[in-house]
C-alpha cells in the first residue's frame, strides 16, 4: 500500500517469507552426493586400473613364456638339423663296411702276389682315409678289455695267455662315426681258467 509521503512501503504480508531458501543441510547433502559419486567413480577407475594392470602383467608373463618356448624350439631345431647333418652319412657308410671287411680278408690271405697285393693295400688305405675324413673310426678290439657297448662277444675262449675278460681275437672290425656306434666289433673273449 502506498502512503502519502510518496514512499511505498512494503507490508510484511506482501513479502513471501515462506519462500524457501536452500537449507544448510540440503547444500551439504548435495556436496556429499557429489563427493560420494566422485569417490565411487575414483574407486571404479582404480579397480579398472588394477584389473588392467593384472591383465597386462599376465600378458607380459605369457609373452615371456612364449618367447622362451620359441627360443627353445629354435635351438632344438638347430641341434636336430646339426645332428642330422652329422649322422646323415651313417647309412651310406654302413653300406661300405662289408667292402672294408673284404679288403681286410684279401690283405690277410696267404697270397702275396706283389703288385696285386700292393694295389689292394693302396685301395684299402684310400678307403680308410676317406672314411676317416667323414668321422668314421675303427673300434680297437684285440687285447682290449671287453666292452659290451662296442664289442659283440661271439665266443668265450679258455685262455691263460690273455687277461680275463679281454678280447683274444677280432673276427670283424667295429666302427663308429664320431661318438655313434655304426657296428660293434665281433670278438672272441678270454676266460681264464686259473
Amino acid at each position: 500500500m502506498a502512503r502519502g509521503n510518496g514512499k511505498s512501503e512494503v507490508e510484511p504480508q506482501d513479502l513471501d517469507i515462506n519462500h524457501e531458501l536452500p537449507a544448510a543441510d540440503d547444500t551439504s547433502s548435495s556436496e556429499d552426493q557429489i563427493t560420494e559419486t566422485a569417490q565411487t567413480t575414483i574407486s571404479e577407475q582404480q579397480s579398472e586400473l588394477q584389473k588392467l594392470r593384472a591383465e597386462r602383467d599376465s600378458l607380459v608373463d605369457r609373452l615371456a613364456r612364449l618367447q622362451a618356448e620359441f627360443e627353445n624350439a629354435r635351438k632344438r631345431a638347430a641341434r636336430e638339423q646339426h645332428e642330422f647333418r652329422e649322422y646323415a652319412i651313417a647309412d651310406a657308410v654302413k653300406a661300405l663296411l662289408p667292402i672294408m671287411d673284404s679288403f681286410q680278408r684279401a690283405l690277410q690271405s696267404g697270397s702275396q702276389a706283389g703288385e696285386f697285393h700292393s694295389g689292394v693295400e693302396l685301395i684299402y688305405r684310400q678307403l680308410q682315409d676317406a672314411l676317416g675324413k667323414l668321422g668314421v673310426t675303427p673300434i680297437p678290439a684285440k687285447g682290449e678289455p671287453f666292452d659290451p657297448r662296442f664289442h659283440q662277444a661271439i665266443e668265450m675262449v679258455d685262455s691263460n695267455e690273455v687277461k680275463d675278460q679281454h678280447v683274444v681275437d677280432e673276427l670283424q672290425s667295429g666302427y663308429k662315426i664320431k661318438d655313434r656306434l655304426l657296428r660293434p666289433a665281433m670278438v672272441r673273449v678270454a676266460r681264464n681258467t686259473r
